[in-house]
């Protein structure tokens, strides 16, 4: 199947766990090693073949709205278009709910701006791509080893069985975490309620009917939650770029 050429970038949460770097700028333009997470985030998907990336803001929305006409502005894609939530911060399902009439009718990638990953073996976002089939799933989902990631759920989130995913029970430990990536046919949220909503519910419920799926890719995943975190992704990608990784 073909790549989407349309993203939804997650940029409006408050960042509570980053402060103080987030006393004065939102999560999404925390520098790790040098470049903004929303930076490290538009960069793959470009890398992809996205070419337009609806992104919304909330925390500091101003500021997030200037770095990325100055990114623009440099001729560095994706194509911007900004997902306004100033009013009340939606949350992951609720914030796609909003930003339908911008996204178009096809799959889109959607992505956090807090996985940072070294690559092992060919783009992990063209994976997830590679994997998706529209006819057989409605959220395809970019999964990494729960004990060799760094900074996400340490029981872990999911199964995957030939590639459908099964959500773990209270008290298991799963092998593998949900890391910030997947491709979704936004409409699954049209039917959500008004205001702030979860994807997860949503993904559960489809998981049951086998219409979720997912990809590990090699390499190394890191989730950029708090400043020690930042710390320790720096430190890898420091090692990573020096030749030592």
């Amino acid at each position: 199947m073909s790549a989407p050429k349309v993203a939804m970038v997650l940029a409006a949460g408050l960042g509570t766990r980053m402060r103080p770097l987030t006393n004065d700028r939102p999560k999404a333009l925390v520098e790790v090693h040098g470049k903004a997470l929303i930076d490290h985030m538009l960069d793959r998907l470009v890398a992809a073949g996205v070419e337009t990336a609806v992104v919304n803001v909330h925390y500091f929305a101003d500021l997030v709205e200037t770095h990325l006409k100055v990114r623009e502005a440099k001729g560095l894609g994706p194509r911007i278009v900004i997902s306004d939530e100033r009013a009340q911060a939606l949350e992951t399902g609720g914030g796609i709910k909003h930003a339908l009439p911008l996204l178009g009718e096809g799959p889109v990638f959607v992505a956090n701006i807090d996985s940072i990953w070294i690559e092992h073996a060919g783009a992990a976002v063209d994976a997830v791509a590679a994997a998706w089939d529209p006819e057989t799933m409605d959220v395809c989902l970019m999964l990494a080893s729960t004990s060799g990631s760094l900074g996400f759920h340490d029981t872990g989130d999911v199964f995957l069985d030939d590639g459908v995913v099964r959500f773990k029970d209270p008290g298991e430990t799963a092998p593998l975490v949900y890391v910030g990536v997947h491709i979704c046919k936004p409409a699954i949220t049209a039917d959500g309620p008004e205001g702030p909503f979860s994807l997860l519910p949503l993904w559960k419920r489809l998981a049951a009917d086998h219409r979720v799926h997912g990809v590990a890719p090699d390499g190394l995943w890191m989730h950029v939650g708090d400043p020690d975190a930042k710390l320790a992704a720096e430190a890898k990608l420091a090692q990573e770029s020096s030749g030592e990784g």
